[in-house]
């Protein structure tokens, strides 16, 4: 893995920053959290510990930024695509949505961490099972809009079932590349549309 390119003027803070950030999002994700130290983050970055340290109380306070920015980008991704295919029978959104979710999550192998905490660390354990429940409550938010006849009382089981079985599929497809992800989203789509429109 080569470092991030750093040219020889002085960063912005805001620059040295993202070179943290993206050098963290690199390693945690070729790693894992536990394997990647602090040394190997600031090599990565090109910069020094004071520098990280000025952005980041530690290591722990990085990966929680990580996850809270993946998470967000994460869970845009798809509701963007809703908004631009308003025109569109809710199927043909559907597909354009997981084919966003599966796009973002192909190209950002550090959300692994976002779908399945594997760091043994209690607060960040903490965080992505928060993260999971807003995730769940966007579901749920989507499940009244599209799908208003289902009773109130089914609509968090249903959001943890479309959460779990995106973030289940997810990591099974990282760790089986050979699975066609177009099966993969067809199979959701069928258990998606099943629950919209029973």
């Amino acid at each position: 893995m080569s470092k991030i390119a750093v040219s020889s003027h002085r960063l912005a803070a805001d620059e040295r920053r993202l070179l943290i950030e993206d050098a963290a999002t690199q390693l945690f994700a070729a790693r894992g959290y536990v394997a990647t130290t602090v040394e190997d983050i600031v090599n990565q970055a090109g910069v020094t510990k004071p520098i990280l340290y000025r952005h980041f109380e530690s290591k722990q306070d990085l990966v929680m930024t990580l996850l809270e920015r993946h998470r967000d980008e994460l869970a845009a991704a798809p509701l963007d695509v809703l908004l631009a295919t308003g025109d569109r029978p809710f199927a043909e959104r559907l597909d354009a949505m997981l084919d966003a979710w599966f796009d973002y999550v192909d190209a950002h192998p550090f959300v692994r961490l976002l779908l399945h905490d594997s760091t043994d660390d209690s607060a960040v354990a903490e965080l992505v099972q928060e993260l999971h429940s807003r995730q769940r409550a966007a579901d749920v938010a989507l499940l009244r809009e599209f799908a208003p006849h289902i009773p109130e009382r089914e609509l968090a089981p249903l959001g943890e079932l479309i959460r779990s079985a995106l973030s289940s599929l997810a990591l099974w497809r990282m760790d089986h590349p050979d699975v066609n992800r177009a099966d993969i989203t067809d199979a959701l789509r069928r258990v998606i549309l099943a629950i919209v429109e029973s």
